[in-house]
Parts: C-alpha cells; sequence; structure tokens
C-alpha cells in the first residue's frame, strides 16, 4: 500500500502539504496556538492544557512564553522542566525531539522542515524534512536556528544568534555561523558555579 503525504512527511520523504489529513492538522496546530498566544499571564492551567492538546507528548512543568507558533505541533515531543522565551518557532515537518531540563532564550527556532534544492521541484511545492533531536540540559541562546537533521547532545550550550548546521557534541560550548564547538564544559566550570551557588544560599539564609 503507497504511503499517505502524512506518513512520507515524517519518514523524511518528498511530499505535499496539500493534502486534506496535512490540512486538517495544520489548522488545528494553528487553532491552539491562537488561544494560546491570546491567553494572559492569569492564566497558567489554560496554557498548560493547551500546550499538551498541541504537543505529541509533554513531561511535567512545561513553560512556555507567548507568542509561539508551530506548523503541526504533534510532531513534538518535550520532557520534564522545559522553558522556552517569547517567539519560539517549531516547524515539526518531522519529529522533534526535546529532552528534560531545556532552556530557550527568546526567538528560538527549530526548523525539522526543508525544501529541495532543484528550483523545478521546489517550484512543485514539494517539501522534505529531517527530524531534530535535543538531549537533556541543553541551553540554546536567543536568536539560535537549528536546522534539519541536528542532534544537539546532553549538558551541551548553543551560543545567541547561532545556526546550527551540524550535530553538536554533548558537554560542549558551541556557537557561530555556521556554530562550531567552542570548548568542553569542565569540571573547574562545575567548581565555580557550584561555589557561586553556595554564595547565594548564604546570602539569602538558606541552607542545602
Amino acid at each position: 500500500m503507497p504511503m499517505t503525504e502524512k506518513e512520507k512527511m515524517l519518514s523524511g520523504e518528498l511530499y505535499t502539504s496539500r493534502n486534506p489529513e496535512l490540512q486538517q492538522d495544520n489548522l488545528k496546530c494553528k487553532k491552539l496556538t491562537r488561544l494560546f498566544n491570546q491567553t494572559t499571564e492569569e492564566e497558567s492551567e489554560r496554557r498548560d492544557k493547551l500546550l499538551r492538546e498541541l504537543f505529541g507528548k509533554v513531561g511535567k512543568h512545561i513553560f512556555i512564553e507567548p507568542p509561539l507558533h508551530c506548523d503541526y505541533g504533534c510532531n513534538v515531543f518535550i520532557g520534564d522542566n522545559f522553558f522556552a522565551n517569547y517567539d519560539c518557532i517549531i516547524l515539526d515537518t518531522c519529529k522533534v525531539k526535546i529532552g528534560n531540563n531545556v532552556f530557550f532564550g527568546p526567538k528560538v527556532c527549530v526548523y525539522a522542515a526543508s525544501h529541495p534544492i532543484d528550483a523545478q521541484v521546489r517550484a512543485e511545492i514539494l517539501e522534505i524534512g529531517k527530524p531534530v533531536t535535543i538531549g537533556d540540559n541543553v541551553w540554546i541562546g536567543g536568536n539560535a536556528v537549528i536546522n534539519p537533521g541536528v542532534v544537539i547532545g546532553n549538558n551541551s550550550i548553543i551560543g545567541s544568534g547561532s545556526v546550527v548546521t551540524k550535530n553538536i557534541p554533548e558537554n560542549v560550548i558551541a556557537a557561530g555561523n555556521p556554530c562550531k564547538v567552542l570548548r568542553n564544559i569542565t569540571d573547574e566550570d562545575k567548581k565555580y558555579w557550584q561555589e557561586k551557588r553556595k554564595k547565594w544560599l548564604k546570602d539569602a539564609g538558606g541552607t542545602e
């Protein structure tokens, strides 16, 4: 049996979005994101409910500052303790997987969507995509762009304004256009920030 256009899309094959099933999914996404973006800061429970209806999977403690924009939403899978600042865009024509304890700065864009290089094929409104995977404990700075097919390893940091075109390994700081590894995250980094935390606790009158 031939694949549906939705199955082609999710498997990274050429497909057309001019398809009743995909158009219906897109309309549902547009409605849910519109409702979410119209909520106020007093409506935290409503925001949470809408996000759980929009995304394919959502963990515990997810917070997104409106506005948010997606293509389908149902192809986005998010772990626990996720925060995205204003103007997040996720083009989820393929699966977008986001791990636990992930932070997005403002205007972070995640693109699983792409188009053919050949102009004639592109003009026929045929599209293609590749999945994006963002590991646990990742921080992505504001205005960063994550391109199709990229995997970002656990604990890594992507500098603001970066354009990520290739995989980024675990435990590194990476930045630039195109994004490149600047250095590893070391035990010295951990020691420095743990000392800062201890001082903060002491000043606040807290304990471990």
